[in-house]
C-alpha cells in the first residue's frame, strides 16, 4: 500500500482558503514525490448543480453526466455503482454487497425520507460451521478466497431497490455507460494497471479470472492501453433488460449457480432467488447539535455513533487538533468502542442493541473509564453492557443533487479482487465476504457473527449524512477495512469540532486503535516529537500506511462543495455547474 507522503499531509495544514470553482479529479503525487495541482489538496471542489466524488475520475464523470440529464442523486449513483464494476474491480463490483443511506427532500407535498439499503452478503443456505475451517480447525484462507468463501452477492438488489423507490430515469439509462466501457473497453491508468497486475498469483488458479484480467499469453495490461470486458458487458446487457430478476434469475444465475459447484462453492439458484435487499431507517442520533444519520447494522454505523457520544462528552475544540491530548482521547475512545464491537451482528439468530449502543447515557458512562495520563490497557477495558440503555480495498461515493436529494454508497468485495474467483461465461467477479464471520471463534464472542444459514455478514463499512437544519450538510463515507471506523470518527471531528473545510478533513493526518492493547497507529505527517510523548501515557506507537479514503460533498447554500481523498489515485470530485 502506498505511504502518505510527508509533504501532502504538511501540506494539508495550512490556513483554510477559498474552495474554487472548477471540475477536476484529485491531486496525486508525481513520481518523484512531487505534488501534481498542490493548489487543490486542502480546496474542495465546487458545483452549483451537484456533486459526485468517487475513487475513480471516469465514474465521477458517468455520475455527473447523469445529473446533467436530469436525474436525480439515486439515479447517479446507481450508475456510479455499475461503472465503478467496470473501472474500479478491486472494488467496484456487481458480485459484491454493500450499505447506501439515502435522503430524498422534502418534494409535491410529500414529506422528506431518510433510507437505509442493507444490500450486504448473505450466507447460503448450506452454509455450515467448518465450512471455510481447515484440518487445524482454524480459518483457511485458500478456502476462504475461494468459491466457498463466496456470500450471495447484493450489489445488483440494492441497486435496484434504490431505483425502483426513487429513481426517475430509465434503469437501463443508468447503465448504459457501463455497458460501453466495458464493451469498448477502457484505457488503464497507471495505478489500475498495477493493481490488475499485481493479482496474477491470486488469479493463477482460477481460468475465467485469468482471462478477464490478462492477455492471452499471460502477459498484463500495461498502463495507457484498452482494458475490454466482453463477459461483463453482455451480463450487464441482461440486468439493463431485466433488471433485478435478470441476475437473481434465468441465465445469468444458472451460470453462477455452475460456477459455484464446478468450483466447490455451495451457493444455488434458489439462494440467489431468495436474496432480498433490506430496508430500513437509518440510526439516527446527534454530534454537537448536528443531526447524523447512520448505517444500522450489520454495518458499523452505531461503533461511529458510540464513538462521537463519547467524544461528545469532553472538549474536543479546546484540545486543538492534533494535540497530544486530542491524539490519546481519540486513542481511548476507539478502545471502548472495539471493545463493544462483539455485540454488532446479522440475523436471523443475533438481535444487536441497537438503541443502547447509541444511548448517549451509556456512551457518558463507557467515557467514564478515559483517564488523560495514561492509556487503557485490554485488563482495563471489560467489555461493556448497552442493553439496560435499550429502550426496547471497498470503495465509497457520494452524490447531492440539486434538489436536496443526497445519496452516501460503499460497497465491496471485501478483500481487493474479493474472493479472485469469475464465474466463467459471465465476467463477475465474486466477493470473499463470508470470511467476515466468526470462523472457529470460541465462546460468547462470536455469537453475533457466528456462521450459519442465512447469516447476514457484518461490515465495517459505514456511510454516513449529517444534517444542518435537516438537510444534507456532509455527504461521507470511505473504504479500509479496520481503518473504517476511525477514519470516519475522525472526520466527522475535523468538520465539527475543528472547523476544517470538507477536503482539509480529508486530508489531515490520521491514527487507528484496536481494542485491547492493539498498538495506536499514526500516518505520517504527524510531528515526530509528539510519539514519545504518547508513550509516556502508555501507548504503543506504530507507523502506519495510509488510512481509507473519504469521498465526500459539503453543502453550502447553492455550492456543493466535493473532496476526493489524495490517498487513492484516479479519485475525483466531479461538480456540475
Amino acid at each position: 500500500m502506498r505511504r502518505f507522503t510527508a509533504a501532502l499531509a504538511l501540506l494539508a495544514l495550512a490556513t483554510p482558503v477559498a474552495a474554487q470553482e472548477t471540475e477536476a479529479p484529485a491531486p496525486r503525487t508525481g513520481t518523484g514525490g512531487d505534488i501534481v495541482a498542490y493548489d487543490q489538496i486542502h480546496k474542495p471542489i465546487i458545483g452549483r448543480g451537484g456533486m459526485v466524488v468517487s475513487q475513480n475520475v471516469i465514474a465521477s464523470r458517468v455520475g455527473a453526466d447523469i445529473l446533467r440529464k436530469g436525474g436525480n442523486a439515486v439515479d447517479a449513483a446507481v450508475a456510479v455503482g455499475f461503472a465503478l464494476a467496470v473501472t474500479l474491480p478491486r472494488a467496484g463490483n456487481i458480485g459484491g454487497g454493500g450499505y447506501m443511506l439515502i435522503h430524498m427532500a422534502a418534494r409535491d407535498g410529500k414529506p422528506a425520507v431518510d433510507l437505509a439499503i442493507d444490500y450486504y452478503g448473505q450466507a447460503g443456505r448450506k452454509t455450515t460451521p467448518d465450512l471455510l475451517l481447515g484440518e487445524n480447525g482454524r480459518f483457511d484462507n485458500a478456502k476462504g478466497w475461494s468459491m466457498k468463501g463466496v456470500a450471495i452477492p447484493g450489489t445488483v438488489a440494492g441497486l435496484w431497490e434504490a431505483h425502483r423507490r426513487f429513481g426517475s430515469l430509465p434503469w437501463g439509462t443508468l447503465i448504459a455507460p457501463a455497458i460501453a466501457m466495458a464493451e469498448q473497453g477502457v484505457v488503464l491508468s497507471d495505478d489500475e494497471a498495477s493493481a490488475n497486475a499485481a493479482q496474477r498469483k491470486g488469479m493463477e488458479d482460477d481460468a475465467a479470472a485469468m482471462a478477464m484480467f490478462f492477455k492471452a499469453d499471460g502477459s498484463a495490461y500495461q498502463p495507457g492501453e484498452t482494458w475490454k470486458q466482453p463477459d461483463l458487458a453482455a451480463t450487464l446487457k441482461v440486468i439493463a433488460a431485466q433488471g433485478h430478476d435478470g441476475f437473481y434469475k434465468g441465465e445469468i444465475a444458472k451460470k453462477i449457480a455452475a460456477g459455484m459447484k464446478a468450483g466447490g462453492g455451495i451457493l444455488d439458484e434458489q439462494d440467489l432467488a431468495d436474496y432480498r435487499a433490506i430496508v430500513t431507517a437509518p440510526v439516527l442520533s446527534s454530534y454537537r447539535g448536528q443531526k447524523v444519520a447512520y448505517m444500522p447494522p450489520t454495518a458499523s454505523g452505531l461503533s461511529v455513533a458510540q464513538a462521537m457520544n463519547i467524544l461528545e462528552t469532553f472538549p474536543v475544540k479546546d484540545q486543538r487538533w492534533g494535540s497530544v491530548a486530542n491524539l490519546h482521547l481519540l486513542s481511548e475512545t476507539m478502545k471502548l468502542v472495539s471493545a463493544d464491537r462483539q455485540l454488532i451482528g446479522g440475523g436471523p439468530d443475533w438481535k444487536t442493541p441497537e438503541r443502547g449502543l447509541a444511548s448517549k447515557a451509556y456512551a457518558a458512562e463507557r467515557a467514564k473509564l478515559i483517564r488523560p495520563d495514561r492509556s487503557l490497557g485490554a485488563k482495563d477495558v471489560a467489555d461493556g453492557n448497552p442493553y439496560p440503555y435499550e429502550s426496547r480495498d471497498t470503495t465509497h461515493y457520494s452524490v447531492a443533487d440539486k434538489d436536496g436529494n443526497a445519496v452516501s454508497n460503499t460497497y465491496t468485495l471485501s478483500a481487493s479482487y474479493g474472493a479472485h474467483v469469475v464465474t466463467p461465461g459471465t465476467g463477475i467477479l465474486l466477493n470473499n465476504s463470508l470470511g467476515n464471520l466468526a470462523w472457529s471463534r470460541p465462546g460468547e464472542s462470536g455469537k453475533a457473527t457466528r456462521p450459519v444459514p442465512g447469516k447476514r455478514v457484518g461490515s465495517t463499512i459505514t456511510p454516513i449524512i449529517v444534517f444542518r437544519d435537516d438537510k444534507p450538510w456532509l455527504v461521507t463515507g470511505t473504504p479500509g477495512g479496520g481503518y473504517i471506523i476511525a477514519t470516519m470518527v475522525q472526520v466527522l471531528s475535523n468538520v465539527i469540532d475543528h472547523g476544517l473545510n470538507v477536503a482539509e478533513a480529508a486530508q489531515r493526518p490520521r491514527i487507528n486503535q484496536g481494542g485491547g492493547d492493539a498498538p495506536l497507529e499514526l500516518e505520517e505527517g504527524f510531528s515526530p516529537d509528539i510519539v514519545p510523548l504518547l508513550e509516556a501515557k502508555g501507548h504503543k506507537v506504530r507507523p502506519s500506511n495510509t488510512m481509507g479514503s473519504t469521498q465526500s460533498i459539503m453543502v453550502d447554500g447553492d455550492k456543493f462543495l466535493g473532496a476526493a481523498d489524495t490517498r487513492r489515485p484516479d479519485a475525483a470530485a466531479i461538480g456540475v455547474r
